[in-house]
Order: C-alpha cells, then structure tokens, then sequence
C-alpha cells in the first residue's frame, strides 16, 4: 500500500495524534504520583473535552445520537483509552506502545471482515512478522509460551485490539460521519468506559484495585486540564487523518508513537530497552512498515465513491 499523493494534512494530523499519544504516559503518570488513578484520570480528561468540543460543535451531540454507528465507536475508543492509558502508567512504556501496536493483526482481520480486503501473501508476512515479535516480547525467560506477564501487557494488548476496530470504522463510515461527530462520540466512550471500569473495579464494589480520586487539587487541576486540551487536539487530529486515508495506512503513521514513547521513556523515566524488547519490536515495526510498502488487495466496495469522497470532504470544511 502507497502512502496518497494528495495533501500532507492527514498525514500530519496523524503525526501530531502518535506524538499526543506517545507522549501521554508523562502526565498519566504526573497524576498517578498525586493520588488520582489512570481511570479517574480518564474521567476527567474527557469530561474537559466533551465541554469544550459542545461549546464549539453543539451540533455534534445531535450527530451522535442520530448515528448508531458513532456508538460502536464511542465504545472501541473508550476501551482504547481506558487500557492504554492505565497500561503505560503501572508498565514499561515501550513495552506497553509495543504490544498496542500489534497493528498488522488486528487491522489485517478486521480490514478481511469489514472491508473486504483480501489478506494476500503480503499480509501472511505480515501477521507473521509481528506475531513473533510479540513472542519475543512477551516470552518469559525459562517460560516456553509467549503469554501477558502482568496487567500492563493485557492492556496493551486490548488496547490494541480496540484501536484496530476504531480506525477501520472510521475508514469504513468516513462518508457519512463527520469530524467533530466521531470526536465527540470517541470523547463521551472514553467518559463512559472509565468511569464503569472505575466504578466497578473500585469501592463502589467492595473491590480496592480503583481508589476513590483525592479531593481536587489546583497542582493535578492544571495538568488535567492542559492534558485535556492536548488529547482533544490529538483526537480531532485523528479523526482528519483516519477519516481521508486507508486503514492501513493510518496504523502505519501512527507507528510514529513508538519512537516518541521510546525516546521520551529513556530520556525522561530512565527506563531500559532490553535486546529482546529491541528485536521483538523490531519485527512489530518492520510488519507495520510492510503494509505501507506492499500493495493492499481491496475487494469491491472498499474505497468510498468519488461522491462520497467530495461529501467527506464538505463536511470537513463545514466542520473547520
């Protein structure tokens, strides 16, 4: 698959949402320190940005709840958040990144099931490639079966999933949803998802693993809201990017964050890159930059229409 010809925005969108994102671990970890659990954390960041994106889109609310299809993608982007967000604050952030980004897996499948996409000796390749890489990162030493060795790596691996479900229904209903719409249902799962998962993995329940979030604090109130504001950025990024270019494509861009978690861990959080982390993550890569380089298969009915190309495109500049 070819990298479009046309202008560089998507392209650059999805750069700025893989430097949001890879970046993210910083504050979630910032707000860890003083109290406030990941999905607390979540709660809040998302609350800020479904205000701020009502009071300057209110028609979005109604395009969210006219679109039964926004709420498949308020739920998938709920699930990324919640596991993504929660995994780089407890684990090794390059692990975490690595395992969500098993992309030539998941979107592989799911572009098979819902678009059509024929999987080809290209994709074989492909899942192969990263499916041993995930070995060598997950593989124990002394263990014979490549299994999640802690909760950090269950999230990143179910953060993943749930990011490869998102990005082909953005691709899949481009034509007939709109930016802010898709962004506002992305925003309201991710309230939704953390604030359940919260709930229910914490007192309210009788469980102890959520802790109740500490009184509110002007130091952990500025830094969620500056997050906030960034992830909204990110997220209405995202969904330019994803929204003009193939599923594929856009896993491959957003395969950028690796580079930007890895530096910023090492730089920042001290942490170490073991060889086998190095080679497994290695191959993760390499199976994500093949799908960029070997042609995609597309069955029929894959790409939107001329049409409704034009009818993305005006109700981007509607919405800008």
């Amino acid at each position: 698959m070819t990298l479009p010809r046309s202008s560089p925005g998507p392209v650059l969108a999805l750069l700025f949402n893989a430097a949001v994102w890879g970046l993210s671990w910083w504050p979630m970890r910032h707000l860890q320190g003083l109290g406030l659990h990941p999905l607390w954390t979540n709660v809040g960041l998302f609350l800020i940005g479904c205000a701020v994106l009502l009071a300057w889109r209110p028609q979005a609310l109604g395009q969210v709840l006219g679109t039964p299809v926004l709420w498949a993608m308020a739920v998938a982007s709920g699930v990324v958040n919640a596991a993504f967000n929660w995994g780089v604050s407890i684990g090794e952030v390059v692990r975490v990144v690595l395992l969500f980004y098993l992309m030539p897996v998941w979107t592989a499948l799911l572009a098979r099931l819902w678009l059509g996409e024929r999987l080809g000796p290209g994709g074989v390749l492909r899942v192969g490639l990263a499916l041993g890489g995930a070995a060598l990162v997950l593989q124990p030493e002394g263990l014979a079966w490549p299994l999640p060795r802690s909760l950090a790596d269950a999230l990143g691996l179910l953060g993943g999933m749930a990011f490869a479900c998102n990005s082909v229904l953005v691709r899949r209903h481009a034509a007939v949803t709109r930016d802010e719409g898709r962004a506002l249902a992305m925003l309201m799962g991710c309230v939704g998802v953390s604030l359940a998962l919260a709930l229910g993995l914490g007192p309210a329940t009788g469980a102890d693993l959520v802790p109740w979030p500490p009184p509110a604090q002007a130091d952990w109130g500025a830094v969620l809201v500056l997050t906030a504001l960034a992830f909204l950025a990110g997220n209405l990024a995202y969904q330019h990017g994803a929204s003009r270019l193939p599923a594929n494509v856009t896993a491959v861009v957003m395969l950028t964050e690796v580079a930007f978690a890895a530096v910023s861990s090492v730089v920042i959080a001290g942490e170490e890159l073991s060889g086998r982390t190095l080679l497994g993550g290695g191959l993760i890569v390499a199976a994500a930059l093949l799908a960029a380089i070997v042609p995609s298969r597309s069955g029929p009915g894959v790409q939107p229409s001329a049409k409704a190309s034009r009818r993305t495109s005006a109700s981007s500049s509607a919405s800008s």
